[in-house]
C-alpha cells in the first residue's frame, strides 16, 4: 500500500514547488489539485481557463476522493497529492481523509493577498482558503487524534533541505537529495491550468530563497489579510521548525 500524502494549501503559496520537489523522487507519483474541476463547476467562480479545467478534471468528487484513497496505477510507493483547501466544499464527505496523511502548508496572509491580487483583482477571504484550512486542521485532529504536519513557507524557504529532511522524518520516509532541485520546465502532471499560474515554477530549478516582502496593500486588501490572520496564527503555532 502506498504512503498517501495530502498536502493542503491555499493559493499563491509554494505548493507547486513542493509538488515538484516530491515528483523529482523516483518513487513518487503526484496529483495536481484533483478537486479543482468540481470546485469551479459548483461555485461558478470565473478562474482563468475554468471550462478547460472542468472538462479535464471532471466534476464527480466521489470518484476523485476514492482515487485519492487508493494507490497510483504504476504501483509507486508514495502518492503525493497537492490540494487547495477551498476545493473541499461543504457538501463533500470528509471520511476519505482517514485514508491519507494530511499535511498543511501555510503562508503569511499579507503575502498571499499581495500575490493573489496580481492574478485576480476581485479576491475575497473565501478565495484564499484560510478559513477552510483552519476548519480542516481541526477536523483532522479529531479524526486522527494527532497533530498533523504544518509547514510555514517562510520557514521552509529559509532552510529547504533541513526542513524537507524533517518532513520526511515525520512521514517515516527516507529523505532524497533530489527533492531539493529539479529540471526546469513543464510536467505532464501539471494541471491544464498551469499556463495561467505556473510560469515562475516552470522557470525554477529549486526552491526560491526566502526574502521578507512587507507588501503594500490597499485598504480592502489589508482588511482581507487581517481577517485571515487569526486562522493562519492558529496553524502557525504548530509549524515544524529546525
Amino acid at each position: 500500500m502506498a504512503t498517501r500524502i495530502a498536502m493542503w494549501s491555499g493559493p499563491r503559496n509554494i505548493s507547486t514547488a513542493m509538488m515538484r520537489s516530491w515528483e523529482n523522487r523516483k518513487d513518487t507519483v503526484v496529483w495536481d489539485e484533483p478537486f479543482y474541476g468540481h470546485y469551479l463547476h459548483k461555485t461558478g467562480i470565473p478562474h482563468p481557463g475554468a471550462e478547460e479545467v472542468i472538462a479535464d478534471q471532471g466534476t464527480d468528487w466521489k470518484t476523485i476522493a476514492s482515487q485519492c484513497s487508493g494507490d497510483p496505477n504504476n504501483g509507486a510507493p508514495i502518492f503525493y497529492q497537492k490540494h487547495m483547501t477551498m476545493h473541499l466544499l461543504p457538501e463533500m464527505d470528509r471520511s476519505w481523509l482517514t485514508n491519507v496523511t494530511n499535511c498543511f502548508l501555510i503562508r503569511s496572509p499579507e503575502e498571499v493577498v499581495s500575490s493573489y491580487s496580481k492574478v485576480r483583482g476581485d479576491l475575497t477571504l473565501d478565495d484564499l482558503g484560510f478559513i477552510q484550512q483552519a476548519a480542516l486542521f481541526d477536523l483532522v485532529i479529531k479524526m486522527s487524534s494527532t497533530i498533523p504536519i504544518v509547514i510555514d513557507a517562510a520557514d521552509f524557504l529559509t532552510a529547504p533541505e533541513e526542513m524537507q529532511q524533517l518532513v520526511c522524518e515525520k512521514l517515516a520516509i527516507p529523505f532524497r537529495t533530489e527533492m531539493i532541485a529539479w529540471p526546469q520546465g513543464q510536467r505532464d502532471s501539471d494541471g491544464v491550468w498551469a499556463k495561467y499560474w505556473y510560469n515562475n515554477v516552470w522557470e525554477s530549478t529549486s526552491f526560491q530563497e526566502y526574502t521578507p516582502r512587507n507588501p503594500t496593500l490597499t485598504k480592502e486588501q489589508r482588511d482581507i489579510a487581517d481577517a485571515a490572520q487569526p486562522y493562519y496564527d492558529m496553524l502557525h503555532q504548530f509549524r515544524l521548525t529546525v
